[in-house]
């Protein structure tokens, strides 16, 4: 496991590694709220030249931007109902997958079924810092 204390501003140096090691698979995100996970995911879109708008899929479940980037948020639904609705297979997709609120579970899950997945807690250190401890599970 790696940790990375960063502020917003170098945040492309987490950025830049993950989209050397990790060009596609599932990333976990998991922290609290308005700890800066769809941040992230606004950070990774940007560097792979997408120039579509990155909200949180709180509501919607899914966003997808690009051919090959995929955002959920299993926060207000939870791991069932993500299975239920069939997600499971979308994940499967070629492309980078992020899940925010993921658990141990959906980890498990994955990597049952042989799926590359990295797991990435943000802590919010302070107002203009996080911690970012990043697991090639």
């Amino acid at each position: 496991m790696k940790s990375y204390k960063l502020g917003l501003d170098e945040l492309h140096i987490l950025i830049d590694e993950v989209v050397q090691k990790f060009p596609s698979g599932v990333v976990i995100l998991r922290g609290d709220l308005a700890c800066g996970k769809t941040t992230f995911v606004k950070a990774i879109v940007k560097k792979l030249g997408v120039n579509d708008d990155v909200t949180s899929p709180t509501f919607s479940l899914q966003q997808c931007y690009g051919d090959k980037i995929f955002h959920y948020d299993i926060y207000n639904h939870g791991l069932e109902h993500f299975i239920s609705l069939g997600m499971l297979e979308e994940l499967d997709k070629d492309g980078l997958h992020f899940v925010e609120w993921g658990d141990d579970e959906l980890q498990k899950i994955l990597k049952s079924a042989g799926m590359d997945v990295m797991v990435i807690d943000i802590d919010k250190s302070s107002d203009k810092q996080r911690e970012y401890r990043v697991d090639y599970a």
